[in-house]
Formats: structure tokens, C-alpha cells, sequence
């Protein structure tokens, strides 16, 4: 393991196997961070921002991208290299996974049809990615970057991490097809149906009924219900469950509430409701999950 300590951050490479690593990035202080790190074409980079932001410069400055809190940036280039120049700003963490295109072609080699751009006619192109990070894949990089394991049982751990990582990254259902959507070409609709969800997040501790919802945002329930499907791709509750439970997991990581205060804040009256949500969501309790941060 490589590491380079500051007094406002770390910066700490972990070594996995000849074919991948982990970069774990933390600035704490202010000013810019910059991490420097050469990458050449026969790797696949993937970036991930916990909190903070961060700019990825190309071409000696001619071109940059911002990654921000709980976004990631999927790097993919067969055709030239791609060495890693970023800068971090204040109170920024990053993970990245740096990984053979051997190796990762040996991950999904059944899966080409699935993954577009690793199917025969893409395998050589350049391709770039910049995607929100998931519920249960924030809680996969917050175990990365806070883990407290003997020192030979940490390779393994870090493996299975970023296995399981890629395996939720990969895990998407299909896009829509405008044209087989008709609700969704419907701009005003879509824009009652961004309402209901802005509604449901304001509300999250006593949220309107479904009908209610609809009556307030001018949809019958049933294209409330349709169309909240087909933009968001779940159910008004069901997406509202994986929301406050994200939420409940932020605020367990600043170490400032109780779990009984936690579970108010999110809907629940008593807290034996809240860590069974929180059981069924994540497969562990409230207070396991804080203290594995810890």
C-alpha cells in the first residue's frame, strides 16, 4: 500500500492485484488538492465523489470535468492514455477503481450484449460516463473509505468490495425509448410528476396520500402512478422508502443525531420501526452501520 499523509487530507493507493487498485482521496483543509497519478490506455478508470467536488483536467488544461457530491465518471480510452490530473477542493472524498481492460473484460465477457461499450463494435472506441451514485452504492464506498480489519484480511475485504462495486454500477435497467413512451414526450406531465417527487421529499415524514399527491400536482392517479413509473422507475413509495433511507444513512454518518431522532426526522414514530426499515433496505441496523464507520 502506498500513502501520503498531510495535515489536511490523505491520499492512500491500495494495491489489490497486478490488474486493479484503489485510490482513496480525502482533503479536509482549503485551497486546492491535486492528485497526480499516470494511468496509460490499457486501464479503465472509475471515479467515484462521496462528498465535495472535484475537476478531472485533460489535455495539459484545454478540458475539464467536475465530478460533485455523489456523482461518478466512468474513463475508458483504448486509443490513448489517460493519466489521472485532478484537483480536490475543500472537505472532498473520492474513491477510484483503476482496472485492466483485461481484467474487467473477464468480469462481464458474457455480459457484451448487456454492457454497450464493451460489445465488438465499441471495444476499441473511447467512451466517458458521468452517472449519479446510488443508494447502495454509496453505502459500498463509505465501507471502502472507513474500515477497521486486521491487516491480512484486508485485501480480501477490498476485492469483494469492489466486485460487489461493479456489480451495482452494471446493475440498471433499460432506458426508455421516447418514441415507445408517449407519457414521457409529454413535457408538462413530466414536469407535474418532478413536483409530486419534490412534494414527497419536502413531506417525507408524513407524506400525502396518493391521491392526494395526484389532486395536488393536477394527475389523475393513474398517470400519476404510470408516469412517476416511467421517470423515475419505481413506485412513488417505494422510491420515497429508498430516498429516506438514504437520507437516514447521511445523518447516521455525521455522527450528530441518535438513532430514535434519525428515525423521527425520516417518518417513523418509534425507533423499533425505523431499524427494521433500515435492516430490510441496507441488512444491517442503524447502529452496526455507525459504528462500522467508526
Amino acid at each position: 500500500m502506498e500513502s501520503k499523509n498531510v495535515a489536511d487530507g490523505s491520499f492512500q493507493v491500495l494495491s489489490l492485484e497486478e490488474e486493479f487498485i484503489i485510490l482513496k482521496m480525502q482533503h479536509e483543509g482549503p485551497g486546492k488538492y491535486p492528485v497526480q497519478r499516470a494511468v496509460d490506455s490499457s486501464f479503465i478508470q472509475f471515479h467515484f465523489c462521496l462528498k465535495g467536488h472535484a475537476k478531472f483536467i485533460f489535455n495539459e488544461g484545454r478540458y475539464a470535468l467536475d465530478v460533485s457530491d455523489e456523482q461518478s465518471l466512468l474513463l475508458y480510452n483504448t486509443q490513448q492514455d489517460l493519466p489521472i490530473n485532478l484537483e480536490l477542493n475543500p472537505r472532498t472524498w473520492m474513491i477510484s477503481v483503476i482496472m485492466s481492460i483485461r481484467k474487467f473484460h473477464s468480469l462481464f465477457s458474457r455480459e457484451a450484449d448487456y454492457i454497450h461499450f464493451l460489445s465488438a463494435e465499441n471495444r476499441d472506441k473511447k467512451y466517458y460516463s458521468q452517472e449519479g451514485v446510488s443508494p447502495a452504492i454509496a453505502v459500498i464506498l463509505s465501507q471502502v473509505m472507513s474500515y477497521n480489519l486486521h491487516p491480512s484480511i484486508k485485501p480480501l475485504y477490498l476485492r469483494a468490495k469492489v466486485y460487489e462495486l461493479m456489480a451495482l454500477y452494471f446493475n440498471r435497467s433499460e432506458e426508455y425509448d421516447m418514441d415507445q413512451c408517449p407519457f414521457l414526450a409529454d413535457e408538462e406531465n413530466v414536469k407535474r410528476i418532478r413536483k409530486a417527487k419534490e412534494i414527497i421529499i419536502a413531506r417525507m415524514a408524513e407524506p400525502p396520500t396518493l391521491a392526494e399527491l395526484a389532486d395536488e400536482i393536477g394527475l389523475s392517479l393513474k398517470k400519476l402512478k404510470d408516469g412517476f413509473k416511467e421517470v423515475y422507475g419505481d413506485s412513488v413509495y417505494s422510491f420515497l422508502f429508498d430516498y429516506k433511507m438514504d437520507y437516514a444513512r447521511k445523518l447516521l454518518e455525521t455522527n450528530q443525531y441518535n438513532v430514535n431522532e434519525i428515525g423521527l426526522k425520516v417518518g417513523y414514530s418509534t425507533s423499533s420501526h425505523f431499524i427494521a426499515a433500515f435492516k430490510k433496505k441496507y441488512g444491517t441496523t442503524p447502529k452496526k452501520y455507525s459504528m462500522a464507520l467508526s
